[in-house]
């Protein structure tokens, strides 16, 4: 974000397109998705099987899958997690996408397959670059603290 005011950031936030929307909707994976895809986060998505990490002690550690998403309030339904309004009639809970972590992938969509995949190559990319550049600056140090080149 461009503005260091918070009326601006929510305003940008209010006012952002649907499709970068998208991004909001990011939550961590599990450690065993981690070590498998080797990527920390992903979007949600609907039929993802997810852990509330955050909120009330009646819905902390609750598992379910999504159900809906609402890209406006950046919130997601789970299954099973309902209310019940005055006149009986169960109501979802809509949960930030930020407070969940991914337990469960819905793999169906073979985009999101390629989605993972690029994911994963620039994160190794990244983890290579940084290793080398770490490589050649202890090399440097060396050089300068001993005198020899």
């Amino acid at each position: 974000m461009a503005s260091h005011k918070p009326s601006e950031q929510r305003a940008y936030l209010r006012n952002m397109q649907n499709h970068r929307r998208h991004k909001l909707l990011t939550a961590k994976l599990s450690k065993e998705l981690q070590q498998q895809l080797e990527i920390k986060r992903l979007p949600i998505r609907k039929g993802d099987t997810v852990k509330v990490l955050r909120g009330d002690k009646n819905i902390i550690n609750y598992e379910g899958k999504v159900v809906a998403i609402n890209r406006k309030t950046g919130k997601i339904a789970i299954e099973g997690l309902t209310r019940k309004k005055a006149d009986g009639t169960p109501v979802y809970r809509w949960i930030h996408a930020s407070k969940v972590m991914i337990i469960k992938l819905d793999l169906s969509d073979p985009k999101r397959k390629e989605i993972i995949d690029r994911k994963r190559k620039t994160r190794e990319e990244y983890l290579k670059k940084k290793t080398e550049q770490t490589a050649s600056n202890t090399q440097t140090t060396i050089t300068q603290t001993t005198g020899v080149k």
